[in-house]
């Protein structure tokens, strides 16, 4: 959102005094020109903001004005810089409450000219992330966790497994990641000795403890949750492999991306797919929302059972 840009652009250069556009076009991963675009509405707003060209020029405001921004405390920046990515914790739950009113603050800060905007952005727009048919997963103490993360404090953490058993860990947290409405939190182990990631709804308890521990420098979350997700795809597939032989018509290519694909041919007017579907019985399951997209063709087993699916519903529509 060009909102959350034009926030930061003010944030970055009363913090930091003064800023190239490049520097400004890095940080916050846009183009130099978009850079140009928002100081130059920031200026029409009414805030006086500065560009100076030449090896010791950048973009900053007017001596001896502040945009009062700095009242904002670092929770509450966390809290806007979370929400901009697209994580909203919202509702009545502590980080939703901090984050509205962090929102508050920045409302309270910025010129007349865009709240009105805003104020019309809150009656227009409504994101709703909960699911149709089922509850969001309630995460306790994901607070408690993101805290740590941010203060790098250890954690000892009450873990349950899927079965129901749970376990203590003393752990270092790394990092949270939320893949789709799922969070999870990378932290080494010190009971095993080496990095794990736990889901965070199966935390069911955490103690802090004060002591503080280092992210070894060449750590990158980024690049360990994608190399854990390659590996994860892996290990799924060696230990649950079930290739299946399927054609899909050309016409519907397009659900070729929600198919675990091994190998694909294309001949004439269809394409002719290896996809793994892990197991039998997770097959058979999957084939009945399959009917009328694919045709089994392989192996044998697997298309008798989806001709025998089709029959039940011919019988059932007749």
């Amino acid at each position: 959102m060009r909102l959350h840009r034009l926030i930061a652009i003010l944030l970055l250069i009363e913090s930091r005094g003064q800023m190239k556009a490049k520097d400004l076009a890095y940080a916050l991963e846009t183009s130099v020109r978009s850079i140009y675009r928002d100081v130059d509405v920031l200026a029409e707003a009414g805030i006086p903001i500065v560009a100076r060209s030449g090896p010791n020029g950048g973009i900053k405001l007017m001596d001896g004005y502040t945009v009062n921004l700095k009242q904002l405390n670092g929770e509450e920046v966390i809290h806007l810089y979370l929400t901009g990515m697209g994580i909203y914790a919202g509702g009545q739950t502590e980080t939703g409450l901090k984050l509205k009113n962090a929102l508050l603050k920045l409302e309270k800060t910025l010129p007349e000219t865009y709240l009105a905007d805003i104020e019309k952005a809150k009656t227009r727009f409504y994101f709703d992330d909960t699911p149709w048919w089922t509850e969001r997963a309630v995460i306790p103490c994901l607070e408690a966790m993101r805290a740590a993360v941010w203060r790098s404090w250890k954690l000892r953490i009450t873990y349950q497994k899927v079965g129901g058993d749970c376990s203590t860990r003393l752990v270092h947290p790394y990092g949270l990641v939320v893949k789709k409405a799922d969070w999870y939190l990378v932290a080494f182990c010190e009971d095993i000795g080496e990095l794990r990631t736990f889901k965070c709804e199966r935390v069911i308890a955490v103690e802090q403890v004060e002591e503080s521990y280092e992210i070894p420098e060449a750590f990158s979350l980024e690049d360990h949750w994608n190399k854990q997700g390659v590996l994860f795809k892996q290990n799924c597939r060696e230990k649950e492999f079930y290739p299946v032989t399927v054609k899909l018509h050309e016409s519907k290519r397009a659900l070729m991306h929600k198919l675990d694909v091994i190998e694909s041919r294309q001949a004439e007017d269809y394409w002719l797919l290896a996809i793994n579907w892990y197991s039998h019985e997770r097959a058979c399951q999957e084939i009945v929302d399959w009917l009328g997209h694919i045709e089994v063709i392989e192996p044998v087993l697997l298309r008798d059972f989806a001709k025998e699916k089709v029959r039940e519903l011919l019988r059932l529509y007749s």
